[in-house]
């Protein structure tokens, strides 16, 4: 299977599971029409694909990672829902359609994101009996920790208190290893439990999402200046309408480049005593350097 075959049957199995965990849903209402919209609409599904290459690498069986990894988008969605309320980020697009404020109103937008969130660990937790013992509680901390106020939205408290603020570039980068980077160590994490790697291997995916995620969000920044609404899907110039620092204001569009890079090849160096069997990963890596949305 090459890398387009491999990267299209990874995300099939994503869609599918989720799918399938929102028609189980008892209580049909405006909430889970918009938990719905929005977790089904056309993301790029960076998060759960990481989880399930990592677990493969190992020679782990992709469905035991899958629940987690759909847990882990629903994590990522939630989030998004609230980034995009008036209140925090404002922004009127996400993946090319209007953001689920847009559509459903804040209040039911809020309770969206809230309702996924719980759903996640709803899915972690066994609910819908494909998930069990240790390593479902090993992947509940991680998600919990990652998401929370020492990982995801630690990050996101420390980007809303830095709007008008002048913030160096150490600030920045620990600001986004928190907002950005705890949600992408942790599916490379969930793939190495899943698999039921080693330390070191939980080191080294830890050492590879530390580096992607905060080259991630570089690329994040570059595209926010030099992309399109209609390339990303989402309102461009954000970052300066909200007066935050970014890679780009602070380093130089250039120098930015320059650092997502470095970072990509320090998670490829991570990757590397993998050897053949990192190719789709290694792959991946190389896509998301040069992506344009």
């Amino acid at each position: 299977m090459n890398y387009e075959q491999q990267l299209s049957a990874y995300t099939a199995a994503v869609n599918g599971k989720l799918r399938l965990y929102l028609d189980a849903i008892e209580e049909k209402s405006i909430v889970s029409e918009a938990m719905a919209y929005s977790l089904m609409n056309a993301g790029k599904r960076v998060r759960p694909v990481l989880a399930l290459a990592f677990c493969e690498m190992l020679g782990g069986d992709v469905q035991t990672v899958l629940p987690y990894a759909c847990a882990l988008e629903m994590i990522h969605t939630y989030s998004l829902i609230h980034d995009d309320l008036p209140c925090v980020d404002n922004d009127d697009l996400r993946r090319g359609k209007p953001s689920c404020h847009k559509v459903y109103g804040e209040a039911y937008a809020l309770f969206a994101g809230d309702a996924l969130l719980n759903f996640a660990f709803e899915v972690i937790c066994g609910c819908f009996g494909d998930t069990s013992g240790d390593i479902a509680l090993e992947c509940a901390k991680v998600l919990a920790k990652s998401a929370g106020i020492d990982g995801m939205l630690g990050g996101q408290t420390r980007d809303k208190a830095g709007e008008n603020t002048a913030v160096s570039l150490e600030e920045l980068k620990k600001t986004d290893a928190l907002k950005t980077g705890a949600l992408i160590i942790a599916p490379c994490l969930l793939g190495v439990i899943a698999a039921g790697g080693s330390a070191e291997d939980k080191a080294r995916a830890e050492n590879y999402g530390a580096a992607i995620g905060l080259q991630f969000q570089i690329v994040d920044d570059i595209l926010d200046v030099t992309g399109s609404t209609q390339e990303l899907g989402k309102c461009v110039g954000s970052d300066t309408a909200n007066s935050k620092s970014t890679y780009v204001s602070l380093l130089g569009l250039e120098q930015a480049r320059q650092q997502a890079e470095t970072l990509a090849n320090e998670a490829l160096a991570a990757l590397a005593p993998y050897g053949e069997k990192a190719r789709f990963l290694t792959e991946f890596t190389r896509k998301l350097t040069a992506r344009k949305k």
